[in-house]
């Protein structure tokens, strides 16, 4: 039983809470968009509060773990460990959806009105092509990167920068000093803000259902049933993998990370969880080098919920319009969703979007979005959960592949004491 001054503990009391007040909001209220945008006011500023750290988080823990490194050939090996794992990663999910998707077949015989192949869907099926990656992924200016939380960019100069206060040596210490305490700052900042979640997770759940209702649920239960089966699937392999690496420490990862999780569940957004997941990490015995580097590199690369998603979406779809898809034609759109998911960091409504341009791809009805827009909040939240997971797992996987993965009790007095919950016994000096 989850002790009451736990934050898990409130946010799973304010997300049946939130249920239930939406529901009789939905029920009884004739025009529920006042209290919808309301309660989503509550949502919007906890959000932000989040958004605020994240910028400066990323940039002193990471420019502290490069600096710390030392040497080039260290970034280059975590680098290369990292990205291996999120294209494994990325393959398994996007795979497993493809897999899943074909042996449930939740499009077919879908009792619904199917929109009209021409009807609007208000998203841009645009892909981001290579060039406009590349030169999205280098800031003009580190300040308009860290305004604007472009996570990429502030990982591309927060890496150099690292490198260089490593190279200048003791000159850039004072530096280095600085942007530690800096880090440790905002995870303390961090725990401040996350005592407001339980409020903001209330606010997002009541007023997602009652702006929708249950009823739509319904309405898609076989879809949204096999999507959240194929998320549990993907659970366990994930779990697998991390068991296989580092054994039964893989119970203790996953019951760390579970506050941040769950938070990314009940607000829809891996995004908001961020903060938090990279200070669970620290605590449970992540280097604090490898977890600055790989965790950020993980929210641009390893979406793995996402993935799974989008190959989910697009043959939905194309069963609910009784279109064909080859399997040759589905490898494609697999090694295709490879490249075009990289680009999703950043890209509001992100999934949706790369699902309308893989439709486009392949001459499906881009209409077919209108099937998914009403259910899409309630996807999401599994697909951002599922983030989390997946890059938490990413990161204790390269921890200790690199031989930097300590006993949890030996994490830094003064992570301790920066990330202390009440309840918490006293941290000592060090």
């Amino acid at each position: 039983m989850l002790p009451y001054r736990s934050l898990t503990f409130w946010i799973l009391i304010a997300l049946v809470l939130g249920m239930g007040v939406g529901y009789v909001v939905n029920q009884t209220v004739a025009d529920p968009s006042e209290v919808v945008s309301a309660l989503g006011l509550v949502t919007t500023i906890f959000l932000r509060l989040i958004k605020m750290i994240i910028a400066p988080l990323v940039l002193a823990t990471l420019v502290v773990g490069i600096a710390k490194m030392g040497d080039g050939a260290a970034v280059g090996r975590v680098g290369i460990k990292a990205v291996s794992w999120f294209l494994l990663a990325s393959a398994v999910s996007l795979s497993l959806g493809l897999l899943m998707v074909n042996l449930l077949a939740p499009g077919v015989g879908l009792e619904v009105p199917l929109p009209e192949a021409g009807a609007p869907t208000g998203i841009s099926a645009t892909a981001m092509s290579l060039q406009d990656f590349v030169t999205h992924l280098v800031p003009t200016s580190i300040f308009d990167g860290l305004a604007r939380n472009e996570i990429l960019q502030i990982v591309v100069f927060s890496v150099l920068f690292g490198a260089a206060c490593a190279a200048i040596g003791e000159k850039g210490k004072a530096l280095v000093d600085a942007m530690e305490g800096l880090s440790y700052a905002m995870l303390k900042l961090t725990m401040y803000v996350m005592w407001f979640a339980p409020l903001a997770v209330f606010a997002a759940v009541a007023s997602t259902v009652a702006k929708s209702g249950f009823g739509i649920i319904w309405v898609y239960g076989e879809f949204m049933l096999g999507f959240y089966v194929s998320i549990a699937l993907l659970w366990l392999l994930l779990f697998g993998a991390a068991f296989l690496v580092i054994g039964r420490r893989a119970g203790r990862l996953f019951g760390m990370v579970r506050e941040p999780v769950m938070l990314a569940f009940a607000t829809a957004s891996s995004e908001a969880a961020y903060p938090k997941t990279l200070a669970q990490l620290e605590k449970f015995g992540c280097s604090n080098r490898v977890a600055s580097f790989v965790l950020p590199l993980g929210y641009s690369f390893n979406l793995d919920g996402s993935m799974m998603y989008c190959t989910f979406a697009v043959m939905f779809i194309a069963q609910a319009y009784g279109i064909e898809l080859s399997w040759a034609q589905q490898l494609t759109m697999l090694l295709i969703l490879m490249v075009t998911s990289k680009g999703m960091a950043g890209v509001p409504r992100a999934s949706l979007v790369v699902i309308a341009a893989t439709l486009a791809q392949f001459d499906l009805p881009e209409a077919g979005l209108l099937l998914l827009l009403g259910i899409d909040h309630f996807l999401d939240m599994g697909r951002s959960a599922t983030n989390v997971i997946g890059n938490s797992v990413a990161t204790a996987l390269v921890s200790k592949w690199e031989g930097q993965l300590r006993e949890e009790g030996d994490a830094p007095p003064e992570l301790m004491a920066a990330t202390a919950e009440p309840g918490d016994p006293p941290v000592a000096p060090a």
